[in-house]
């Protein structure tokens, strides 16, 4: 460990200092992995039950802690305490009991039957082995629930792991660390490191990882993923979104436009699956603009302890000055500021919600993710129009279609590009534990959550037990022209046309007459 060098944590609304985080070394991290390889060896053994009966510990812990933990989420993040509880603690709690209950029905062995006549004489087994050791690497917009989900699917289906909290919120990493240490995990089987984030994932990749999942930008993500190739090690990847929001004509306007807030402005647009761009129908837009127009100009945007505040500041200042950059461009290219929230001036890094309208879709605000409280809001005339303008991003995380027609809403939905579509909601899937998480294009590679998200933290082994009493089956080497003759006959009865079929099978009649 380093005295030397620490990562210093500010509240964002504030500028306080919240403390000081001692930083590691590249060796800590060599070392590390070593040391929780030889604890997962003896982890993997238990029982799912056994496993789980730590993670319960960790589970209670949270809801005992619970309000206090959403207090150090807000105080270092700056979403709401409300926000804190309701998207990082609640989904935790709730991640909890998916994987305990369900990862042994996920990733219990099971025989697996042939799939033809020679697998009469086989029994097959396929396993769900576990990767080794995991890396996880999380982000600050949602610092307690991202890693959370990760960190138990990877213990209960028998990993160690190697963890690293984002350095914007290393405080939520320490309350993580005190969640697992609830848990009274054998020693070394979670160590949590701090180390820049610009050095972290080659660190991981370099100290021998065996899987490592990552939650940033795509950049960075693809920089990890051309890293990880050097050795084959596998990724998981979740590079953010561009998230489109359809409205159809025949919406319920008023739950569309409480639903764009919600998920457009809670975290202050600092969702990777919120609301960016909004495709109202031309016979309601106007509508739609005016009272959305309404609810955002009653929202207030500043400090999180103060009770009147609706949306905290910007996590960062960089992200910050990102977004007022892109807006600033917008709006010299043509966009409207439609509407604009109230703001605390004395908070630091706030910004206010802000709605654009006479965007275009050649604009960077609408190409690019935003990750801000900025929505532009566009008409539309037909279905299609709005399914192409939709699907007009290299990303493709979740998407939404607000309509009273669920049929039609699954319909369109079948035709978006984004990992989730939500018909009449948006930014509840993640909440979701047995969904899994992930998006199209360069949203990312692979899942996390559910099902998937547990067979994404195992490697799948196959044992064939042979059990038929031969010295020598009839296609090991040497090969008779006899048998190979038979063989093609054969073949033709189970894959040619019917021509063929009787063919295959006098091949086959004739050849057991000779024999």
């Amino acid at each position: 460990m380093s005295a030397q060098s620490h990562t210093e944590a500010f509240n964002p609304a504030t500028g306080e200092s919240l403390g000081q985080i001692p930083q590691n070394t590249l060796e800590d991290i060599q070392h590390a992995v070593s040391r929780i390889r030889k604890a997962q060896a003896k982890w993997a053994q238990l029982s799912f039950s056994e496993r789980g009966k730590h993670l319960r510990k960790m589970q209670h812990h949270l809801i005992e802690h619970g309000q206090e933990y959403a207090r150090v989420i807000s105080a270092d993040n700056g979403k709401t305490l409300a926000d804190a509880y309701m998207t990082e603690i609640s989904s935790a709690v709730l991640a909890f009991d998916y994987h305990i209950k369900h990862a042994a029905r996920v990733l219990r062995e099971r025989r697996v039957k042939g799939s033809h006549i020679f697998g009469l004489f086989t029994r097959n087994r396929l396993q769900h082995v576990p990767m080794g050791v995991i890396g996880i690497i999380s982000p600050w917009n949602y610092p307690l629930a991202i890693p959370m989900h990760e960190i138990l699917m990877a213990l209960m289906s028998g990993n160690g792991l190697l963890y690293k909290a984002a350095s914007e919120t290393q405080m939520v990493g320490q309350v993580i660390q005190k969640i697992v240490d609830a848990g009274e995990l054998p020693i070394d089987l979670f160590v949590q490191v701090n180390v820049p984030g610009r050095i972290a994932g080659d660190a991981f990749l370099e100290a021998g990882i065996d899987k490592l999942f990552f939650t940033g930008s795509v950049p960075v993500g693809k920089m990890l993923m051309k890293k990880a190739a050097e050795t084959l090690t596998p990724v998981s990847l979740e590079l953010g979104g561009n998230d489109p929001m359809i409205v159809c004509a025949d919406a319920n306007i008023k739950k569309a436009v409480n639903g764009a807030i919600w998920a457009g402005l809670s975290n202050s647009g600092q969702s990777c699956a919120g609301v960016e761009r909004i495709y109202v129908h031309r016979d309601v837009y106007v509508p739609f603009v005016k009272l959305l127009k309404k609810r955002v100009e009653k929202l207030r945007v500043g400090n999180p302890a103060d009770k009147y505040t609706h949306i905290g500041p910007m996590t960062t200042s960089r992200q910050r000055d990102s977004v007022s950059q892109m807006l600033e461009e917008a709006i010299s290219q043509g966009a409207t500021v439609e509407a604009i929230s109230k703001i605390d001036e004395t908070t630091a890094q706030a910004l206010p919600a802000t709605i654009l309208t006479d965007v275009k879709q050649e604009m960077r605000i609408m190409q690019e993710e935003t990750f801000g409280p900025i929505m532009g809001v566009m008409p539309f005339k037909t279905i299609e129009e709005a399914i192409q303008l939709a699907n007009d991003s290299d990303l493709g995380l979740t998407a939404s279609v607000w309509t009273k027609h669920h049929r039609m809403g699954r319909k369109i939905a079948n035709q978006l590009e984004a990992g989730v579509v939500t018909i009449n909601s948006h930014l509840i899937s993640h909440g979701i534990p047995n969904l899994p998480w992930g998006g199209f294009k360069q949203s990312g590679v692979g899942r996390t959550h559910g099902e998937l998200g547990l067979l994404e933290m195992t490697e799948p082994r196959v044992i064939v037990n042979d059990y038929l009493p031969l010295n020598k089956q009839f296609y090991w080497t040497p090969v008779s022209g006899f048998v190979y003759r038979r063989w093609v006959g054969f073949m033709m009865i189970v894959g040619g046309a019917w021509p063929a079929k009787l063919k295959g099978l006098l091949k086959l009649i004739f050849g057991l007459k000779r024999l």
